[in-house]
């Protein structure tokens, strides 16, 4: 800007013919040009009569004045560069500089009042965009002048004014090279009040007198974004927050935030809500509160927010809108879960063309429940400690109640119990020196509220085995009729056998019914009573001769 404040400097009050010829030859046709009105033309040499901005063409260090607002790209620090258009590039700033002339004549003393520069930045989007430069007067004529300057790009985009960036430069207060600050009014309707002595609208005529307005604008490409947030009180409370402690019967206000932060409209937002098991909505409630509905209005339709959702409308860059309804808290039969319930409700936002986003709020809810008496027999394990020692292990899963022991019932390969075993421990050592296959059941016994309960399973049964030792065969004893296990190099035949099928037990064999008799029998025993008698008068007959 230095460079800039020099040359208003070695700006003269009256200019040679060579220098006169020198601007003529850099004026560009006003047809090729955006400015107006169409004002009478004057040049360095026959200046204005009056007070008039903006009208001499042959300006040595601006060319023709009518084209008084121009710019560059804000990176380029050299005092050329200046343009009617530009082709702008995402994340750069563009400089526009405004200048201002009061044309009358120096000899004339005649001083503008109350002199503004405004310019009017459009909020539209398009690939070409134009901003108007004004400078005004009250005793100016005509009283307001404007120029155009247009930015041009392959793609959407629109323009942002750069706040704080309008600065004035002159050869009275704003001079030096340093510059001073003017309002952003600036772009306003308003405008910016101007002056050589400082910011009091009056302007002197005569080029030392010149002023050099200017101010930073961006271009701001198509950028869909938003934010949608969820969070609640309890009804009475002054603060919304994203988790809320509460107990059944509890009323709720929930609220969800919609924030437009891209820099492009978004239009047809649609919102929806989704509720947890144990929070009711109350039906009508759904309020919202926007640019049009300050003080908040109930929303048309609004139930359908848990459903189909509702269209709260279309969202400039920057505007955001709140909607709110009210819910309460189930009762404690109706809560999903004893204890600590934590009730998630879900919100989400999706503008036309664009994704959906969701965010929740949390209500806290403390269940009371009775305690729910649980024991069971999980499993048993068997580790064999020794051939004839074995070590019992019982899990169980106990919930209020007490436990008291575990009865573990061993039987043999018949299903004979052979031995009862009781711990108050969860763990047995059990020792077995008959050597055979075993199973064991182990039964847990608890005490609920002072009365003794049993509990077993499936998994809490298990086998084992005593093997034989070496030299020792299993027999039946015969005298006792019991299966034992003896030395081989003891067993006698006459007291033990090996077919163990003798050691089982026989029922005793009931003799037949010997057959009644009747005449026929008589008669039977009769002859044969006979045959005796005959037989032995023969024998003794046949001694006797026998003798002779």
């Amino acid at each position: 800007m230095s460079k800039l404040t020099s040359l208003i400097r070695r700006a003269p009050k009256r200019f040679s013919g060579a220098i006169a010829i020198l601007a003529a030859a850099i004026i560009v046709p006003a047809v090729a040009l955006a400015w107006g009105p169409d004002p009478p033309v004057y040049t360095v040499a026959n200046p204005a009569d009056h007070i008039t901005f903006n009208s001499i063409k042959d300006n040595p260090n601006v060319g023709d004045e009518r084209n008084f607002v121009v710019v560059k790209d804000a990176a380029n620090t050299n005092d050329g560069g200046w343009q009617d258009n530009i082709t702008v590039q995402p994340g750069k700033e563009y400089l526009v500089r405004v200048y201002v002339h009061n044309n009358a004549a120096s000899s004339l003393n005649l001083t503008a009042i109350n002199t503004r520069v405004m310019a009017s930045v459009p909020n539209t989007t398009g690939k070409n965009v134009s901003i108007s430069g004004f400078v005004t007067a009250d005793n100016a004529t005509p009283n307001k002048i404007w120029d155009d300057i247009h930015f041009n790009s392959g793609s959407d985009f629109n323009l942002t004014y750069v706040p704080g960036s309008a600065e004035i430069y002159n050869n009275g207060y704003a001079a030096g090279g340093a510059g001073k600050s003017l309002s952003d009014n600036i772009v306003t309707s308003n405008g910016a009040l101007i002056g050589y002595n400082g910011p009091d609208g009056k302007v002197p005529g005569c080029f030392q007198y010149a002023n050099y307005v200017y101010f930073k604008v961006k271009p701001q490409f198509p950028k869909e974004e938003f934010t949608v947030a969820k969070d609640v009180r309890k009804d009475g409370a002054t603060s919304f927050v994203e988790s809320v402690d509460a107990k059944a019967g509890d009323k709720l206000d929930y609220r969800i935030t919609y924030k437009n932060t891209g820099n492009v409209q978004a239009n047809n937002v649609i919102l929806k809500d989704k509720l947890p098991a144990g929070i009711s909505y109350v039906p009508g409630s759904v309020k919202i509160l926007n640019a049009n509905n300050l003080g908040g209005a109930y929303v048309k339709d609004g139930d359908n927010l848990f459903s189909s959702g509702i269209n709260i409308g279309a969202y400039a860059a920057g505007s955001n809108a709140y909607v709110t309804f009210n819910a309460t808290v189930n009762k404690n039969d109706d809560l999903p879960k004893c204890g600590p319930n934590t009730l998630v409700n879900t919100a989400s936002a999706q503008p036309a063309g664009q994704g959906s986003k969701e965010d929740t709020a949390n209500a806290v809810v403390d269940k009371t429940c009775k305690p729910v008496v649980k024991y069971t027999c999980d499993t048993l394990s068997i580790k064999v400690i020794s051939r004839t020692e074995f070590q019992f292990s019982t899990k169980y899963t106990i919930e209020n109640a007490t436990f008291k022991n575990v009865v573990y019932v061993i039987k043999d390969a018949n299903g004979k119990v052979v031995d009862t075993k009781t711990s108050t421990n969860s763990t047995l050592n059990y020792t077995q020196t008959t050597a055979g296959k075993y199973t064991v059941q182990a039964t847990v016994t608890v005490s609920v509220n002072g009365q003794d309960k049993t509990v077993t399973s499936n998994g809490c049964k298990g086998a084992f085995e005593v093997p034989k030792t070496p030299g020792d065969i299993t027999v039946c004893e015969l005298a006792t009729k019991k299966i034992v296990t003896i030395k081989e190099s003891a067993f006698d035949s006459s007291k033990y056998s090996k077919n163990l099928d003798d050691c089982k037990e026989t029922p005793p064999v009931t003799p037949p019914e010997l057959p009644k008799t009747g005449m026929g029998e008589n008669i039977v025993a009769i002859l044969g009573l006979g045959a005796l008698i005959a037989s032995a008068a023969y024998y003794i007959a046949s001694r006797r001769a026998l003798n002779q």
